[in-house]
């Protein structure tokens, strides 16, 4: 095609003008948000990397209540619920839930008391977190995508109800990296009693490079194949270790600017550190007795309380040394489903939580109590969240209550949260969120940027689409900032 001088200069008219517009576009904030991908050395992937903004933390600790906690029997006081228990559900009539059809309103079943100045309700099944309702933003006005717990828990640790997507800490540590490399960025503490009903999706990298998956392991089993074979000496293991180290310094010699080998190589070699520095931050031995003693590791009596309190333990020592996101899940479905292990109470809640609250209660209020002593919660933020909520209801011919992913509870704590703070309402009964409806992926918003990340920037190129934590979805929660 030929071009004219008249033409072209209407094309290049054209070409001037559209540029201007992109600019007044940019300058507006109307044009899509534009990736930030983080700079990652291969041989250091696990480098600290600058945040997009100033962050008011650097860490998170996420505590992941399995099997769906009730809500309006530990933290969203219902009055109503209460004046009206025995009486239908208004609107609900012949409602058939996940487990099938709903019985009558029913009371919540543990006494709710007032703390600190606030004047917050706390259930006394978790009284020891209510002890500190005036460090913590509630938010009770959650909600989910799904009624199945392994989409559930898919949903609140990844954004996406389906399997293969990265992990909050994955996205966390693909940014930001860590501030100690001689132990993972990144560490899941699975309940001592199982893994969680999602298994490592609730801690893999998904389509992110390998090195972002969580590092599983717990204060009854450690990681596994990191210690070195008895039949090994230490001279002979610390002699084939440098030759593996020279073979590799040749390697990349030969092939310089390798990011597969460069990356592999540094895999190898913080493998190697964390010989040395896992069994280090695992052994408790040290502790003093008065925080065992708090944290109730001391339990002779109840083994589970006493491995979950020393998994909060761990936890604690793994934020002191700088690791970047630590995930601890209270409750676990490997030891037979529904019973004592897991917040999961569709048939008897009360026999259920009477078991399971103490196990969690002592050990998490000792946590934050322990963070807030030695000064972590400055600069660490803690979200504890499960993977939906409960039905107002008890399911027919049980006594038990039923998922419910339309209104729930999660509560942050911590660094860059107001404190003593509640955001959001489920309507009187606890069903359904009301006032200020907030999804997984404003949390998930939140966070993110409380590590100084803009969720919305903060993506990574798959097949040929930009992938995110958030999705195209996600609000910061301004109202929950400090």
């Amino acid at each position: 095609m030929t071009i004219n001088r008249r033409s072209f200069l209407g094309h290049a008219a054209t070409g001037l003008s559209s540029m201007a517009l992109l600019d007044l576009l940019q300058r507006d904030r109307l044009l899509a948000a534009q990736p930030i991908r983080p700079d990652i050395l291969p041989t250091r992937p696990h480098a600290a990397r600058p945040a997009h903004f100033s962050p008011k933390a650097k860490q998170i600790l996420v505590i992941f209540c399995s099997g769906a906690m009730s809500h309006m029997d530990t933290w969203d006081y219902k009055p109503e619920l209460a004046k009206r228990h025995g009486q239908p559900l208004p609107g609900a009539n012949g409602l058939v839930t996940s487990q099938g059809q709903q019985g009558n309103l029913t009371r919540p079943l543990y006494p709710f008391r007032r703390y600190g100045q606030s004047g917050k309700r706390v259930s006394d099944l978790v009284s020891h977190i209510g002890e500190f309702a005036d460090d913590i933003c509630w938010v009770h006005s959650v909600k989910g995508k799904t009624n199945s717990h392994g989409p559930g828990e898919n949903f609140m640790s990844t954004g996406f109800t389906a399997d293969g997507f990265p992990s909050m800490g994955a996205w966390a540590t693909y940014a930001l990296g860590s501030e100690n490399e001689t132990l993972p960025a990144y560490v899941a503490i699975p309940d001592p009693r199982g893994k969680p009903q999602s298994s490592v999706n609730n801690w893999a990298p998904g389509f992110l490079p390998a090195a972002y998956q969580g590092v599983d392991f717990n204060s009854t089993n450690p990681v596994r194949n990191l210690a070195r074979p008895a039949s090994i000496p230490v001279a002979a293991d610390r002699a084939a270790r440098d030759l593996i180290q020279s073979l590799n310094r040749r390697q990349l010699e030969r092939f310089p600017g390798d990011p597969d080998l460069a990356a592999r190589i540094a895999a190898y070699q913080i493998t190697g550190r964390m010989q040395s520095s896992i069994p280090a931050v695992s052994d408790l031995s040290r502790e003093p007795a008065h925080i065992l003693k708090m944290y109730g590791a001391d339990d002779t009596k109840t083994k589970h309380k006493a491995d979950y309190a020393r998994n909060c333990i761990l936890a604690r020592r793994l934020l002191e040394k700088g690791v970047r996101f630590v995930q601890l899940f209270n409750g676990s479905y490997q030891t037979g489903g529904e019973g004592t292990s897991n917040w999961d109470g569709h048939k008897k809640l009360t026999a259920q939580y009477d078991v399971h609250g103490p196990i969690f209660n002592q050990p998490t209020g000792a946590l934050l109590r322990d963070l807030k002593q030695r000064g972590l919660l400055e600069h660490t933020l803690v979200f504890c969240c499960t993977e939906f909520g409960r039905m107002p209801t008890f399911q027919k011919g049980a006594s038990g209550r039923d998922h419910n992913p339309d209104g729930f509870t999660a509560w942050f704590a911590g660094a860059g949260v107001k404190r003593g703070h509640t955001h959001g309402t489920t309507d009187d009964f606890g069903w359904k969120a009301e006032q200020n409806p907030v999804t997984v992926h404003d949390l998930h918003a939140t966070a993110l940027h409380l590590l100084g990340l803009n969720h919305e920037r903060l993506s990574y190129r798959q097949n040929g689409t930009e992938r995110r934590l958030t999705d195209v979805h996600g609000h910061v929660i301004k109202e929950v900032l400090a």
